[in-house]
């Protein structure tokens, strides 16, 4: 019996401790795949800003100077580009550090685009994708522990509210929605 508490209490530290360390991994993790999961809804790492403009009247391409960019620029609230160029005859595309301004010469209408990386979302997303290098080793050793810390888990309580009591029947629900999501991706 002394060996079996010694074994529980170890198990009760390593749960614990492992639930404390990866405490904030599990919250960015959890963050990021809500995220991902609706990223048919929102755009999970930026937001993105569109507005129209119309510039005073048209134009021809030859008549597009660095001074008469700079006037487009000003439309849209901007200040120093970092280059343009013409996708057509008939448009000019102007790059800034985080937007594009493309305008129409002989319509004289203009989409401004500004892109933002949403805070929080935006890293927490780089590391659930792994779009760090190293960062897969990490991920694959957080994917243990996160099993080392759900099977200490188990493990914890006993009697009627543990894995012998109703804990049993927990974990066999617990099984059933993954189940069926797999089971219905068969047809």
């Amino acid at each position: 019996m002394i060996k079996f508490e010694k074994a529980r209490k170890l198990n009760n530290v390593l749960h614990r401790d492992l639930g404390y360390f990866f405490a904030a991994l599990i919250i960015a993790y959890s963050l990021s795949g809500i995220a991902l999961n609706h990223v048919d809804d929102w755009n999970p790492d930026f937001f993105i800003e569109k507005k129209q403009i119309e510039v005073e009247r048209t134009y021809r391409k030859n008549e597009i100077t660095p001074d008469r960019i700079e006037a487009f620029s000003a439309l849209a609230g901007e200040k120093g580009y970092r280059l343009y160029d013409f996708p057509s005859e008939r448009q000019v595309k102007i790059y800034y550090k985080n937007a594009t301004l493309q305008i129409d010469l002989g319509s004289g209408k203009g989409t401004y685009e500004k892109v933002s990386r949403r805070p929080l979302f935006y890293q927490v997303n780089v590391l659930h994708r792994n779009s760090v290098e190293w960062w897969k080793w990490v991920s694959d050793l957080f994917a243990l522990m996160l099993i080392a810390i759900t099977v200490t888990g188990m493990f914890m309580l006993r009697g009627n509210n543990g894995l012998k009591g109703r804990g049993k029947w927990l974990l066999a629900a617990g099984t059933m929605p993954p189940l069926i999501a797999v089971i219905a991706q068969q047809f």
